[in-house]
């Protein structure tokens, strides 16, 4: 997620149970583009025991081509290829979502990538730009040129995060090529993990925004998995997780207005499991400061600390669409 899955991001989710595979932010490839720093630190200072992919997010051929062989020097579990981002300002210039509409150039791009990765490739993908009627076709290259992995997001990129997610394309996907494929969309807990994989066949899910809310879901699908009840967590654990998070992503030279800013944008997904009535999201936007947003925090999470945290959204409580966009552009669930 970009902006999100950062080196600080990626080692507070691994203190509460890890994924199996992160997935870098998306480097940006175009004809002046370099892999950025701050995202190579994700992949050069990982130490969460966990294999880190590139993502990468472009169209031209010869720049991806570049990209792989420069990154290719770094401790990459693998290549990543954005075919789903849903931002505008992301297809509008024909890469991420935007290639859904030109399966021709999907295909030569994901010959080069193939060619290029010597090592493990793997797709993101939605089901199609405004309609699914490309995904045959994307699908038949993605058999044709050996993907690894292939992570399905069950929208189109016009539906955006709340249309609705068609799993039985997801399940047709997983019917239709040689390698694992991934469920994405509304994976809001561990519980619709299980539903969406015992529907679609998937091999796994992958998740984004829900693991924002909840760093505990990767562990607690590990044990749904297994057959076990995930331990309960309390308003406490997100406190200290909020607490955890604030200090981690703490940058030098970094007002202290614009950190409490971005924290809101995470709390923003937090706050759907605090109440149902959204009074911890409206208070928490209104802080200016770091006293203020921790005086929100003790009042809404420690007054009662024993209260469950919601495992699913409650309902009705969304995170704002302006806060969405710049934490999602690269089609998590």
């Amino acid at each position: 997620m970009q902006d999100v899955t950062t080196l600080e991001f990626m080692r507070v989710v691994a203190h509460y149970g890890a994924p199996d595979i992160f997935v870098t932010e998306f480097f940006r490839v175009h004809d002046m583009s370099r892999p950025e720093k701050h995202i190579l630190r994700s992949i050069d200072e990982n130490k969460t025991g966990r294999p880190v992919f590139a993502q990468l997010i472009g169209e031209s051929i010869p720049h991806l081509e570049r990209t792989v062989a420069l990154l290719l020097d770094h401790p990459i579990a693998g290549i990543d290829l954005n075919l789903g981002c849903p931002a505008p300002k992301v297809y509008k210039k024909n890469v991420g979502g935007g290639l859904l509409r030109d399966p021709a150039r999907v295909d030569r791009i994901l010959a080069a990538l193939r060619a290029a990765s010597p090592g493990l490739f793997t797709v993101k993908m939605r089901i199609g730009f405004e309609d699914s009627s490309p995904y045959n076709e994307i699908l038949d290259s993605v058999r044709r040129h050996q993907v690894d992995l292939l992570t399905v997001h069950g929208r189109t990129v016009k539906g955006g995060y709340r249309s609705a997610v068609d799993y039985d394309l997801i399940g047709h996907a997983v019917r239709t090529v040689p390698c694992p494929v991934l469920a994405n969309g509304n994976v809001t807990s561990a519980d619709a993990a299980v539903r969406i994989v015992e529907s679609t066949g998937a091999a796994g899910v992958m998740i984004g925004r829900h693991a924002i809310r909840n760093p505990w879901i990767f562990q607690q699908c590990r044990e749904r998995f297994a057959g076990r009840a995930p331990e309960p967590r309390t308003l406490r654990d997100v406190h200290e997780y909020i607490e955890r998070l604030f200090a981690a992503t703490q940058t030098p030279g970094i007002p202290e207005r614009a950190h409490v800013n971005r924290m809101k944008k995470f709390l923003n997904f937090v706050g759907q499991g605090v109440d149902s009535e959204g009074k911890f999201l409206h208070d928490m936007r209104r802080t200016h400061s770091a006293v203020e947003l921790f005086n929100v925090c003790q009042q809404h999470l420690l007054q009662n600390p024993e209260t469950p945290f919601a495992n699913e959204p409650y309902s009705g409580v969304i995170a704002r669409p302006n806060c969405e966009a710049p934490l999602e552009p690269t089609c998590s669930s």
